[in-house]
């Protein structure tokens, strides 16, 4: 199959979709499926096969993955066939009683609107935002392999089977500059390239989709809305360093994801986009899933192989680099879910479009969860270098109750926490840095004044502790320490000794440990620390 192939078969499923004049789409990913959305779609559908009256619109309902306004799920939009979010009828909080309404709206010719549900589409949280792993979000059924190819799906990956070398495709990956989006920020093109140059006959590919970050759910969300994109992504990937073989490893606690990753790999094997003799060439990939158990430490590379393998996920010293020795000893390419997901647009593109977006040294978009104590909370993506007062303020519509902000939590339990004086900082890997924090996987928990940042301190170090896989001392018991300081200090019974220990803890820790879990760990501490340290001062014993 070559380009012009894809594009028939394309066309042709765009004109099964131009059947119906407008389309009643719903969220079906986790925050609308958990709201009700599949209730909605029932009485949507049982409205839609009542008669409709002469001249009235063709309407079809179906499921698409997250619009990223979470926080007023379930949100239903009504919009003609192939347009984005912008260009749609939006409705938010939407429940079953409301279908019959929404559907008479949506036929009629008067383009009228169900005043009290409707949500702008014209805010700031949709017209900052630029979609590139987003952009079949909120579009196309999750569940449909027509609908992803009717807007481009598998494009990419044809273009570089049929027109690239597998040298061409890493050029352009190293071109656009794009950088691991799990955390570390490990330019890809280089990994690609090493993974490339090693001599051996079996490789693998591994998409690590083991997000456990408290707040995070970026890849999930990815997942679940556009699966096709991160297969297509791993292939593409595949092709280019010589590996026939790829797992993602993604938790059980995400059953949605799960289920919609197993259609996906169906179909593309039966469509003949995965499997032996992909698209007629002499290419072969295929994918497996591999469920992990929940534990956070399994989100470091070498401790997932370690689970992918069957053995317990407890990290391991590098080098050597799963570049080099990884999965059984093979050469092993890993990066995450939106890393895989930013492929595709890059060859379809090239690598030139996307390295003009972002900054200097952060190309491109980032996908974040905004939670916490904001008013549009949900998921986005802008550009590398938009400031955080943007994010927080302008998409994410500012603190709710009238409440002051007080600090962003960045990067999970691995990042800090960053107060109001530095907002006006461009979001990118290096500039978060600076400030004692890091982009990580793209969590923002926005706190309020009524926050307590000891007590923040003391939640993400109660993760880390309970989520260390205990294989080195400093992270099994210095976190375990941590922890016991940073409760004696939130009860007030501490003193400025017990303090300065934390302080001396959080170095050792952070100096000492094996991986990133225990590396990271004091990070919340030494940032609330840094900002916030009259709190910690203020619940010493004898300074009241």
């Amino acid at each position: 199959m070559n380009l012009d192939d894809l594009e028939e078969l394309a066309v042709k499923y765009r004109e099964e979709q131009g059947e119906t004049d407008r389309e009643v789409r719903v969220c079906v990913a986790t925050a609308c499926h958990s709201s009700g959305a599949p209730a909605v779609i029932e009485a949507l559908e049982a409205a839609g096969a009542e008669p409709a009256a002469d001249g009235a619109r063709r309407c079809k309902v179906k499921g698409v993955g997250c619009m990223g306004l979470c926080s007023v799920g379930p949100m239903v939009a009504v919009a003609e066939p192939g347009a984005d979010l912008r260009e749609s009828d939006l409705y938010k909080s939407v429940t079953a009683d409301d279908a019959a309404e929404i559907m008479a709206s949506a036929r009629s010719t008067d383009d009228a609107t169900v005043e009290r549900l409707h949500c702008p589409n014209d805010m700031p949280f949709f017209t900052r935002q630029r979609w590139i792993v987003r952009e079949n979000s909120g579009i196309v059924d999750p569940d449909s392999f027509r609908g992803y190819v009717a807007v481009g799906g598998y494009a990419a990956m044809v273009q570089a089977l049929s027109e690239m070398t597998p040298q061409e495709v890493i050029n352009e990956i190293s071109t656009s500059g794009l950088r691991g989006r799990g955390g570390g920020g490990y330019p890809t093109g280089l990994k690609w390239s090493t993974v490339a140059k090693m001599p051996a006959e079996q490789k693998y590919v591994i998409c690590n989709a083991d997000e456990g970050d408290p707040g995070a759910f970026m890849d999930r969300a990815i997942l679940e809305s556009d699966p096709h994109r991160v297969l297509e992504g791993m292939a593409i990937a595949a092709y280019a360093i010589g590996a026939n073989k790829g797992y993602i490893y993604i938790r059980a606690e995400y059953p949605l994801a799960v289920e919609r990753l197993k259609t996906a790999i169906r179909k593309a094997k039966r469509s003949g986009f995965l499997g032996n003799h992909i698209c007629e060439t002499q290419f072969n990939f295929d994918i497996e899933i591999r469920l992990g158990a929940g534990a956070f430490v399994c989100g470091e590379e070498t401790a997932l192989m370690a689970s992918v393998e069957g053995g317990r996920g407890h990290p391991t010293p590098r080098p050597p680099y799963p570049a080099e020795s990884g999965l059984w000893g093979r050469p092993t390419l890993i990066n995450n879910v939106e890393t895989f997901a930013n492929i595709a647009p890059i060859v379809s593109n090239g690598g030139a479009w996307f390295a003009g977006i972002g900054t200097e040294k952060s190309k491109g978009t980032k996908v974040f969860a905004l939670a916490g104590n904001i008013l549009n909370g949900g998921l986005i993506e802008v550009d590398m270098g938009m400031t955080l007062r943007e994010i927080i303020f302008d998409i994410g519509g500012g603190i709710p109750e009238g409440k002051a902000f007080k600090a962003v939590q960045t990067g999970g339990p691995s990042g800090g926490c960053v107060p109001d004086a530095h907002l006006d900082i461009g979001v990118d890997y290096d500039s978060l840095k600076t400030l004692g924090t890091m982009m990580g996987s793209g969590g923002m928990i926005v706190m309020d004044e009524t926050s307590s940042m000891v007590d923040v301190a003391r939640y993400f170090m109660e993760f880390c502790m309970t989520e260390s896989c205990g294989k080195c001392v400093p992270c099994r018991t210095g976190t375990y320490q941590m922890h016991g300081l940073l409760d004696k200090i939130a009860r007030a019974d501490a003193t400025h000794a017990d303090l300065a220990l934390l302080e001396e803890l959080c170095e050792v820790v952070q100096a000492t440990s094996l991986c990133g879990l225990g590396q990271t760990a004091p990070n919340p501490v030494l940032s609330t620390l840094r900002y916030f340290r009259e709190e910690y001062e203020e619940k010493l014993a004898g300074s009241r």
